[in-house]
């Protein structure tokens, strides 16, 4: 009976295995395990049974072995168990998570913001373009659509003395008094920056008399695209009003006079009609070309027409500090009159404040 203490029964030292896997038969230990045999049956029925017993049961201790206790079918089914979960989660969750999951939902995602572009920039813009774009109550006469403005139309004898502010405000202080001592109207076109600069002679000016938008900075509008144009116009508007309270529609006039059929549309599209001039003093030159004060009348009084619109200055030159506009405007306001002419404000031709 010794000899069936074989290895493959209980391990070599009869240690390290469960107790299911110690039929009646095996030794441990170097002794036998019986379970009682010996009581009821006799020593060659024990024999017998002993080896149907290690056949069945110790012959191998491995997994799937028939086991005649109860006790070892946990330990046949925790390698099912165990293997399974294994292979379902990283096969089947992972792989199925980034490749079904995770672009689905990522396109959607990335989808929205493109078609909600639009929609987050039409109420941005809208604020921005409301203050100067054109309204259903801005009304511009179609016959001045178009026009960079010479003259008056359809005026009698009329001229209309007109000022540009921009370079400094030397000059406002004795303008103004001479206009309000002759009684004289008169137009005033401001930029953006000299409203800023000087607050309180364009709020005087803005006080007397109509005034108009001569862009932010005074640059070339020819050489912009539509966009800085705008820009230009808007932010001129804007200073302008924000120092005067004064909205300077519908009047408009392009910084050094220059202009094209495309700019004047878009002004046109700002609620403005450009005006030019009939004559420049070129008092703003000084003594340049042996200019004079009496010069510069004579330049005015020479071109003088019905509807005639005369372009001065309210700056100093820079180089000699003249202001030959400001000294000569008492003489050519009489002399006008003298002439016959009425003195007026752009309004007469066009009313403000659209």
């Amino acid at each position: 009976m010794a000899s069936l203490t074989i290895d493959g029964c209980c391990g070599a030292d009869g240690v390290g295995e469960p107790d299911g896997c110690l039929p009646d038969g095996c030794i441990r230990g170097g002794k036998e395990h019986t379970g009682g045999v010996g009581t009821r049956w006799s020593p060659l029925l024990l024999g017998l049974t002993a080896t149907l017993v290690l056949g069945a049961g110790c012959a191998t201790g491995g997994p799937g072995s028939l086991v005649p206790s109860p006790s070892s079918l946990p330990t046949v089914t925790v390698a099912p168990t165990t293997t399974r979960p294994t292979g379902h989660p990283t096969t089947a969750r992972p792989t199925s998570s980034p490749a079904t999951t995770s672009p689905n939902p990522t396109s959607p995602a990335t989808t929205r913001p493109v078609t909600t572009q639009p929609v987050t920039t039409h109420p941005v813009t809208s604020p921005a373009t409301t203050p100067s774009t054109p309204t259903p109550d801005c009304a511009l006469p179609t016959a001045l659509l178009g026009q960079d403005l010479t003259v008056l139309p359809g005026a009698g004898r009329v001229v209309a003395l007109t000022f540009d502010a921009g370079a400094d405000d030397t000059g406002v202080a004795p303008i103004l008094a001479t206009l309000a001592e002759k009684d004289a109207a008169a137009t005033f076109f401001l930029t953006g920056d000299f409203a800023r600069a000087f607050p309180e002679s364009a709020g005087r000016i803005a006080g007397r008399y109509p005034i108009g938008n001569h862009t932010m900075s005074h640059p070339d509008l020819t050489t912009l695209g539509d966009a800085a144009v705008r820009k230009q116009v808007r932010a001129g508007a804007t200073a302008i009003r924000g120092v005067t309270g004064v909205d300077p529609r519908p009047y408009f006039r392009f910084p050094f006079g220059a202009v094209d059929a495309h700019r004047i549309a878009l002004v046109n599209d700002e609620c403005y009609v450009p005006f030019r001039w009939t004559v420049d003093s070129l008092g703003w030159k000084g003594t340049e070309d042996g200019g004079s004060a009496a010069a510069v009348r004579q330049r005015v009084l020479k071109a003088l027409r019905p509807g005639a619109i005369v372009l001065m200055h309210v700056g100093a030159n820079p180089d000699d500090h003249t202001t030959f506009d400001a000294d000569m405007l008492p003489a050519l306001i009489d002399e006008l009159r003298d002439r016959g002419y009425t003195l007026v404000s752009l309004a007469e031709a066009l009313p403000a404040s659209p």
